[in-house]
């Protein structure tokens, strides 16, 4: 029965560090020439989160930060006002929220001036 342990004493080392940090995470692999590797495990993409409510934005990759700076703006966004930073649904409420600020300002505005009327 061969082990983890035997495979990776076997296993040709590459010169990244040795410490057990997340970013050092390996395993071993056989290449077509027989030999053991030790590859290096990326880590887990998280995907990008809405700013008001933290639900996972949709049309938008979840890549580690690195790619994500090599990638365009198109593919990092969403065409939409907050695209790429906060969800539809949020866009949607801001919006409305917006409209009936303005629409209770002219309310209060019209009956301030029927009030003076009078």
């Amino acid at each position: 029965q061969i082990t983890d342990h035997d495979l990776m004493a076997k296993a040709v080392v590459s010169t990244q560090s040795t410490g057990n940090t997340k970013s050092n995470k390996t395993h071993v692999t056989k290449t077509p020439g027989g030999k053991l590797v030790i590859h290096y495990a990326t880590k887990k993409t998280q995907i990008s989160k809405c700013g008001d409510c933290k639900l996972g934005l949709r049309g938008i990759p979840a890549v580690r930060p690195v790619k994500l700076a090599s990638l365009s703006r198109r593919v990092k966004k969403v065409n939409r006002v907050y695209g790429g930073s906060k969800c539809g649904k949020c866009v949607r409420s801001r919006i409305i929220r917006a409209f009936l600020i303005e629409e209770q300002k002219i309310v209060a505005k019209v009956l301030k001036a029927q009030a003076a009327k009078s």
